[in-house]
Formats: structure tokens, sequence, C-alpha cells
């Protein structure tokens, strides 16, 4: 299973997430994801700057693949432009870029105030964007009328040899069909080996499976979750909560029903090896071919160079 490192958008400047992957790629981490949001997920976290101009700043720094955990092409920005936008970015990265994908969140789509649709309408949108996308991938004119979306007399001029590698991001079992007929890997926050084999059996074959977790380090556990707990209770909101709340405001609200005994089952926090070495091994038991560790908190650079000592 290779291991690599997951830059978090919503809690660091543009300056420290070029630091963090420079030193990731220095330690050994052999790939990185980046998140692409709008919001953050509270104002705690404080941050969320444009994807793609960090993308564009990260070929000048590191070698390692790069994928964004994810992209929601549906309503935002249309698939048009995405398609431009990860065209580009795998020519800066001489091809070791990976546009992940997924139906997204209210907070981040919503800006523009179009309707949210359905979580089965956004399924629909996601597989019509995604053969948008590879159409201008291949080049020439392109005029596409769909259920969702138009393009007129389009083209993509700037393009690799090889047209981006795209994975979908999915947990239902609509999502998981969809995954298994079109992607071209699977992403997944959640070490469920149910899922992973759902999408092998779905079509998915033997296709490459990413997977993600957090991990706070401090000076001791302590610390640790409570510094997860501040920046990152959100990440125990259940259910369809985190695709249909609007805006931080309303995350903060729904995570005070989150403990923080519950953000310390959640989250790999504290120095010590074995936390982090624990959810790597749920990863790899479950069949995952790449995992990704994001780092909570301040000390980015200690809890690099544990995975550079204990794990790389």
């Amino acid at each position: 299973m290779r291991i690599g490192y997951f830059l978090s958008c919503e809690e660091y400047t543009p300056a420290q997430l070029i630091e963090q992957a420079r030193l990731a790629q220095d330690a050994g981490f052999q790939g990185l994801w980046i998140s692409d949001h709008y919001h953050p997920w509270n104002d705690e976290q404080g941050q969320s700057p444009f994807v793609w101009s960090i993308i564009g700043a990260l070929s000048r720094v590191v070698t390692i693949p790069i994928t964004t955990a994810v992209t929601c092409p549906i309503q935002r920005i249309h698939p048009a432009i995405v398609a431009q936008a990860a065209a580009t970015s795998a020519v800066l990265h001489d091809g070791r870029f990976i546009l992940g994908v997924g139906s997204g969140e209210a907070l981040n789509e919503h800006i523009t105030g179009e309707r949210w649709p359905s979580a089965a309408e956004r399924l629909e949108m996601l597989e019509e964007s995604i053969e948008v996308m590879r159409k201008l991938w291949d080049g020439g004119f392109v005029n596409h009328r769909g259920q969702y979306y138009t393009v007129e007399q389009a083209q993509v001029y700037t393009r690799p040899q090889t047209p981006p590698a795209v994975y979908v991001s999915a947990f239902g079992p609509k999502a998981l069909d969809l995954a298994g007929r079109i992607a071209d890997g699977y992403i997944l926050t959640m070490p469920d080996g149910d899922l992973v084999r759902g999408f092998r059996e779905a079509g998915g074959g033997d296709k490459p499976v990413q997977g993600g977790f957090k991990a706070s380090w401090a000076p001791n556990e302590e610390e640790a979750v409570a510094t997860a707990h501040r920046l990152w209770a959100n990440s125990g909101v259940p259910g369809e909560l985190s695709q249909v709340l609007p805006s931080p405001k309303h995350f903060e609200q729904a995570s005070q029903l989150v403990t923080p005994e519950q953000t310390a089952k959640a989250i790999a926090c504290g120095p010590d090896p074995a936390a982090q070495a624990s959810f790597l091994r749920q990863y790899e038991e479950a069949g995952f071919d790449e995992v990704y560790v994001a780092n909570i908190g301040p000390h980015y650079a200690e809890l690099i160079d544990l995975y550079r000592k204990e794990f790389l």
C-alpha cells in the first residue's frame, strides 16, 4: 500500500500547503491529495484557497503525483472549465495529475444561487460532466447538448499526451455502481472493505483504490484530541448532513453534537506511532492501494517527520 499526504485547503494558507507538499515529498510520501473547497467546514479552520492556483504552484515544488480529493464538476464550475483546468494541471505535472471527482456538498456548490439538486440528480449530473470532460480531452471542437450541460464549439488546446485519469468518490450503492462503470479509480474516506469489494465487483476490477484519514500530532494525546476536536469535529457529523448543510455556521451547530471522545476515535491523535499504524493497518486490511494522511493543527512538520522515521 502506497502512503501519500493529504493537503487540507480548508485549514492552511497557500504558503503552508506548498511547504507541507515539499516536506512530504522530501520525507518519502508517494503522492498528494488536495481538497477542493469554496468554504472551510467551519470558521475555526479559517482558509479555502482556490485549488487550481495551488496545484499550479505545486508543479514547481514537487514531482510526486497529485489527486484532487475531490472536485465537484457539476454546479459551481461548468465541467468544460474543469476539463481545461485539469488538462493544464496534467501538463504542468507531466501527466502525474489525477482528477478526483464527486457529487459535492451544498457547502461549496450552492454559492451561485442555483437549487441544490437531490442525490440521485447529482449523480446523473456527475456522469454527464465526466462525459463532457472526456470529450474535450480527446481533442477537436466539441458540441454537446445533454440533459444538464451544453457545450458549444469548445476545444481544449493545452492537453497532456494522455487524458487525465478520473477517480470517483462514492459511498451509496448508486454512486458505487457509477464508479465501477466509468471511473479510472475509486476514492473513499473510510476503511470499508465491503465498499472496496463492491467497487471491484461493479466493474472496477483491479483499478486503483485510494483512501484517506486525518491525524493530529501534538506533544501529548490530550492536546492532540483538543486540537482535532476544535478544528475538525465536523468529521463526526453523521449521514447526509455533510452533503446538504449550506454554510460553515450550520456545520458548527451540527458539530456541537459530536463529543471529544468521538473525535478521538475518528482521528489518529498524539505523538505515538502506534496510533498512526492502527489507521494505516485498517486501510491495508480493507484492500486499499493507496492511503493519504492529513495533518490537523500547527504541527505538520512533526507529523511528517514521524512518518519519515516510522513508515516511509
